[in-house]
């Protein structure tokens, strides 16, 4: 039976796109990947992780990577459509866009909610045909499962080349994405107002308004 392991990169960070991928394999493919080191993304190092990516899709009977930039993010948020479902219809889009033609396919989710079955049941909504699909969903998959490690090493290496088309255009002061960077701290306290319309920020995000306020106190302060 072919393995379909799906995982996110980029759900945390506050500034650039959530990216998830999706990774098709035999078993015979998923041995010679495990063989060569292909595990979680986040065990990897950048360099380590653009060599098994090739390696990655050279041996996937399928592959999908699709991506939801701050945009997407913020108006599915004020419809009332949260990271964790968004997750879910871009995990469908992957499912709906690979199953076609391959018989059977046991599908592996790396869960990004708390509560699976309710995840699941949002997920299954949102699949166009489950007649042939074994569906799995579950918390560290991407470390238990070749197929779903593989798949956040295509969704980290994605993400990646995002970021380096985003510091190409705004420098490097951008950082990683993550509030946590001092760096991407301090790059969203100087110029949250200034490219609040570039798509750059999630801006339904409480650092995001908190950074703005923080701006505006300053200019007030200044008076």
């Amino acid at each position: 039976m072919l393995v379909l392991g799906i995982d996110d990169a980029g759900k945390g960070p506050i500034v650039g796109p959530m990216v998830l991928a999706g990774c098709l394999l035999e078993e015979k493919a998923e041995k010679e990947l495990k063989k060569l080191g292909v595990k979680d993304s986040k065990q990897l190092t950048q360099r380590r992780r653009e060599f098994l990516a090739e390696k990655i899709k050279e041996s996937a009977e399928a592959f999908e990577i699709v991506l939801a930039y701050p945009d997407e993010i913020d108006g599915k948020n004020h419809d009332g459509i949260n990271l964790n479902d968004l997750e879910a219809i871009k995990t469908a889009e992957i499912i709906n866009r690979i199953n076609k033609g391959f018989g059977k396919i046991k599908v592996i989710v790396d869960c990004p909610s708390v509560n699976i079955a309710k995840w699941k049941d949002f997920l299954k909504t949102k699949i166009e045909d489950l007649s042939n699909l074994e569906i799995y969903c579950e918390h560290k998959a991407d470390v238990n499962h070749v197929s779903v490690s593989a798949a956040s090493v295509l969704a980290k290496c994605e993400r990646e080349k995002e970021m380096v088309l985003l510091k190409e255009k705004y420098g490097d002061e951008l950082g990683s994405g993550y509030c946590s960077d001092p760096k991407t701290s301090k790059f969203l306290e100087n110029y949250s107002k200034k490219y609040r319309k570039n798509g750059l920020f999630r801006q339904t995000w409480s650092t995001w308004k908190t950074a703005c306020s923080k701006k505006e106190q300053k200019k007030l302060g200044d008076f």
